[in-house]
């Protein structure tokens, strides 16, 4: 999430082209088995069986990954002694069992880029007009906070950068795709392009040691410093060549061409509208606000929390982010089935975003809408027992 422009597109990894060796197999006799009796019920058939308990007890099935996770990210859950790598380098993250393999330092001994002082600055300056907001309060720009939360975070982050763009959990005309895309650029948060680059490359090496933001190089860089190392991203992961289905639309180049100028009109179209408390809470409580949310999906979700599936990762479920982020806090369930436009998966999981989904839907807006049949589900239990 590249909070002005788009990331250096110098990389210092390589593909290395695959070598392959032909093997003479011998021709194996035919071997004829003797036919097994009937059974009543078919092979798959897993009859009353509590999947809850199957999912909690499950060996760890990694998913979708390029590079297995480090074993030293997990703190060891039988009584067996930590590895002497845990026990000398690594500390647990508070009220966690998550231990930091090494500290990444990001503000000190390393050179900072343009890019690095302008994403940190845009930072520093919307925290710190906050500091007006018990000064500038008034009943008009605090609904115009809560509008523009919810225009910003449901609608734009949430619902369009990351189930519709990022995983494409389902498809919407696209009118309102780019309308709800534009949304999400009011969340200051960087342009789509590099939003969702950003997003695919940790679930792909999802925390490993070339996730863009994991615990195990701090809590605090997992929740906001990686920000400020612009040039981390493409050092660990490559050019950002995994969006070309939007780097090909030209309402996507666009906006990443232009993108800072679209923050700017609103701020000062609220500024026309309310004046200066229009802008303390509209673009600096409310900005930060959404902030915070989200970072809090990428350190909180991976820290605290439960794990219903045994993903490989450290994703968790948590029920006090998915109340603040409109459901991501199920993130557990997210990265077990991220093709899923549904997150909160039982009954009781509240998901605004899904609710959001299922509306357009209903309205004949949003198409292929894909959710984890029980199936899957039973599939995904069944294996990690295995």
């Amino acid at each position: 999430m590249a909070l002005l422009n788009s990331r250096p597109t110098h990389s210092k990894f390589h593909r290395l082209p695959s070598l392959r060796r032909e093997i003479h197999r011998p021709r194996l006799p035919i071997i004829r088995l003797t036919p097994i009796p009937r059974d009543p019920l078919p092979l798959n058939y897993v009859g009353r069986c509590d999947f809850k308990a199957l999912r909690l007890n499950s060996a760890i099935q990694i998913q979708n990954r390029a590079i297995p996770p480090p074993a030293e990210a997990f703190e060891s859950q039988s009584p067996t002694p930590p590895t002497p790598l845990a026990a000398a380098d690594g500390r647990r993250i508070l009220l966690s069992d998550v231990v930091v393999r090494r500290q990444r330092e990001v503000f000190w001994g390393r050179k900072w880029t343009s890019l690095d002082i302008g994403t940190a600055g845009v930072v520093v300056a919307t925290h710190l007009l906050t500091l007006f907001a018990p000064f500038q309060f008034n009943w008009a720009a605090f609904w115009v906070a809560i509008s523009l939360y919810i225009a910003t975070g449901l609608f734009g982050i949430t619902l369009s950068f990351h189930r519709n763009l990022s995983h494409r959990s389902f498809k919407l005309p696209k009118w309102l795709e780019y309308l709800f895309a534009y949304c999400g650029v009011q969340a200051l948060q960087g342009n789509p392009i590099d939003w969702v680059s950003t997003h695919r490359y940790h679930h792909q090496f999802c925390d490993s040691e070339r996730d863009p933001h994991s615990p195990i190089e701090g809590f605090w860089f997992s929740h906001m410093s990686w920000l400020f190392d612009t040039n981390s991203i493409v050092q660990r992961c490559g050019e950002p060549n995994n969006v070309g289905d939007l780097q090909k639309q030209p309402f996507y180049r666009f906006i990443q061409n232009t993108y800072l100028l679209h923050p700017i009109a609103l701020a000062a179209l609220l500024y026309a509208i309310g004046g200066f408390p229009f802008i303390v809470w509209g673009m600096g409580v409310r900005i930060v606000w959404v902030y915070h949310i989200t970072w809090l999906v990428n350190s909180a979700c991976h820290v605290w929390g439960k794990q219903a599936w045994k993903t490989g990762d450290l994703s968790r479920n948590n029920w006090w982010v998915a109340l603040l982020a409109f459901g991501e806090g199920w993130h557990n369930n997210h990265h077990a089935f991220e093709f899923s436009a549904r997150h909160g998966l039982e009954w009781w999981q509240l998901d605004m975003t899904w609710y959001v989904v299922r509306l357009l839907q209903a309205l004949g807006l949003a198409t292929d809408v894909k959710i984890p049949t029980q199936v899957q589900k039973e599939k995904l239990a069944i294996i990690n027992t295995s």
